[in-house]
C-alpha cells in the first residue's frame, strides 16, 4: 500500500481507482433516496455470478440504458425495448437479468404506492436505523445474515427477482443498512457518526 493511501476494507485495499472511489465515497452511506435504492437494486442483481467491479465499470452504461434508474420509466419498457438491451455493450447482456430489471421496477412501483415510499417499505426491517458492525477482519465480514434471507423472502413475496440472501445482503451493506467497514478502515468511524444522525 502506498504510504499516502488511507487504510481501507481489504475488497478495496487492492481495487482499482473506481472501486477505491466507489468505498471511499458510497459504500455503507445511509441511502433514502428512492431512485438511488432502485439504482442499487439493479446493479446488485447485475452482478449476480460476477464481481462487482465489472458492474461498477458498466454503471454510466446503466444509467444511459435504464433511464437514469427511473422506475416509472424503466417499468414502461417493452420486450422490444429489452431485446435491444441485449445487444448493448454498455451493460450486462443477460436476458434474465435485464428483464429481472423491468419487473422490478413494476414490484419497486407497488411497493411505492402501498407505503408512500421504498425507502419506508425498506428501512422498517432496521427499525429505521443503521446495523452498526465492529468486524476486525474481512473474513468475519457474511455473506448473508437473517436479516439479508427476511428481506429477501419479503422482495421475492413483493414480486422480485435476482433477490437471494447474498444479493440482498451487499444491497444493504451498500445503501447502508449495515456499516460493515471493518474498525481499520479510514471509512468506519465517518460512516457509524452517519448512522447515529436522525434518518
Amino acid at each position: 500500500m502506498n504510504a499516502s493511501e488511507p487504510q481501507r476494507c481489504a475488497w478495496a485495499q487492492q481495487a482499482g481507482p473506481l472501486d477505491r472511489q466507489y468505498h471511499d465515497t458510497e459504500w455503507g452511506v445511509p441511502v433514502h433516496d428512492d431512485r438511488t435504492l432502485f439504482e442499487y437494486l439493479i446493479l446488485e442483481g447485475a452482478q449476480a455470478g460476477l464481481s462487482w467491479s465489472q458492474v461498477l465499470a458498466r454503471r454510466e452504461g446503466y444509467r444511459a440504458a435504464f433511464a437514469g434508474f427511473d422506475p416509472a420509466k424503466v417499468a414502461r419498457f417493452t420486450e422490444a425495448h429489452c431485446a435491444r438491451l441485449l445487444h448493448d455493450p454498455g451493460i450486462i447482456r443477460n436476458r434474465l437479468k435485464v428483464a429481472a430489471a423491468v419487473s422490478n421496477a413494476r414490484a419497486f412501483l407497488a411497493l411505492q404506492e402501498a407505503h408512500g415510499s421504498f425507502d419506508a417499505w425498506l428501512w422498517r426491517f432496521t427499525e429505521g436505523r443503521p446495523l452498526q458492525n465492529a468486524w476486525a477482519h474481512h473474513q468475519q465480514v457474511p455473506a448473508s445474515t437473517p436479516l439479508s434471507q427476511g428481506l429477501s423472502r419479503a422482495l421475492t413475496r413483493a414480486g422480485f427477482r435476482f433477490v437471494g440472501p447474498t444479493i440482498v445482503y451487499a444491497f444493504i451493506q451498500a445503501v447502508g443498512m449495515v456499516n460493515d467497514h471493518t474498525t481499520d478502515c479510514f471509512r468506519h468511524e465517518p460512516v457509524r457518526r452517519l448512522g447515529a444522525s436522525p434518518t
